[in-house]
């Protein structure tokens, strides 16, 4: 079958790539569509630095097994997807032919050795494919007659989901969203959802401050010409969301949120920052790290897209086929132009 893979730093489309085999409790499943999502972006430029902070990393269970992710080989990447199931494996119970699907993207192995997980791999394939395998225990059928462009934007909605979840904030709070790519879009349509009537978001591109109104912001601002903190209007506490993930601003934070504010990184940095404890203690802030989501939490983003609480429509700015996977790679680094490229295979 086709792929796109990610080898030595380069993203390339192989057309000799070995189909995927279902086991006992697994489905193949036909890859109708799969964003490209920023981690995608980031671990296509910089995988090696992230592979050694995870080597650094104790006390977290590692999934894979403890495969050796080898860069100078193909990786197969790709965990936003929807598909059509084509047959389930030996002894499983699945949806018909033909049903559209998601999934949560983890994969069990059929001999109980571990859980693969369907982000960067070089055995498990992506969503950059032609098709895949998924776990049948972990679909979801896609109700309402949602499109499957639409459909695989429940991954990157159900981080949003778990942030604001993780919050614990309550309708009456203000929050405050800084940076509005695809993630902070994410918390702010969950934050929507939730209730919140008062989302001031912050970023630098004309076109997502547009999408985050779209989505449900109450306020938008531009940094260069307004702080997200005098457009909320009030030294009472907020709850914030980082969703930036560059050096530099978790302490500008620290310094200018409201004393009492819970700060909520959701934005991923992967480089050495440094902060100063004293603005955080001086105000009594509470700083969380929120990482993933659930699958109780991966099913209710799906229900709030097929019926209407969030419009991911808007956040589509391109489809291509695998031939165009390089160029959308390189496409995605101008916010003016591209929220989410959908691949479809």
């Amino acid at each position: 079958m086709r792929a796109a893979v990610l080898n030595s730093g380069q993203i390339l489309v192989r057309e000799d790539v070995e189909e995927p085999v279902p086991g006992p409790g697994q489905v193949l499943v036909q890859v109708k569509a799969c964003g490209i999502c920023g981690s995608d972006l980031h671990f296509a430029k910089h995988g090696a630095d992230m592979l050694a902070l995870g080597k650094r990393m104790e006390g977290v269970p590692r999934l894979g097994g403890g495969d050796e992710l080898d860069l100078a080989h193909d990786v197969y990447m790709g965990h936003e997807f929807a598909g059509e199931v084509i047959e389930a494996g030996p002894g499983t119970t699945a949806p018909p032919a033909g049903t559209l699907v998601t999934a949560f993207p983890i994969l069990p192995r059929p001999d109980g050795s571990g859980i693969d997980a369907i982000v960067y791999s070089n055995r498990v394939k992506g969503g950059y494919g032609e098709r895949i395998v998924l776990s049948a225990p972990l679909l979801q059928e896609v109700p309402n007659g949602l499109p499957a462009h639409h459909a695989a934007l429940t991954e990157p909605m159900a981080v949003g989901l778990h942030a604001v979840n993780r919050s614990g904030i309550e309708a009456g709070q203000k929050a405050v969203v800084l940076g509005c790519g695809p993630v902070g879009l994410a918390v702010i349509g969950a934050l929507k959802v939730r209730g919140v009537r008062s989302i001031v978001a912050a970023d630098f591109s004309p076109a997502r401050r547009a999408l985050a109104t779209g989505l449900g912001a109450t306020d938008v601002v531009d940094p260069r010409e307004e702080t997200a903190w005098a457009r909320a209007g009030s030294a009472a506490p907020v709850v914030v969301f980082e969703a930036i993930g560059v050096p530099g601003i978790l302490d500008d934070i620290l310094r200018c949120a409201p004393a009492q504010s819970r700060v909520v990184v959701v934005g991923v940095c992967m480089n050495a920052d440094t902060v100063n404890p004293y603005f955080g203690i001086s105000k009594e802030l509470n700083l969380q790290f929120v990482l993933g989501y659930t699958p109780e939490e991966f099913a209710a983003s799906l229900r709030s897209i097929a019926e209407g609480e969030i419009d991911v429509a808007p956040l589509v700015t391109a489809r291509v086929g695998l031939d165009r996977v390089p160029w959308a790679f390189e496409a995605l680094g101008d916010p003016e132009e591209h929220c989410k490229i959908i691949v479809e295979p």
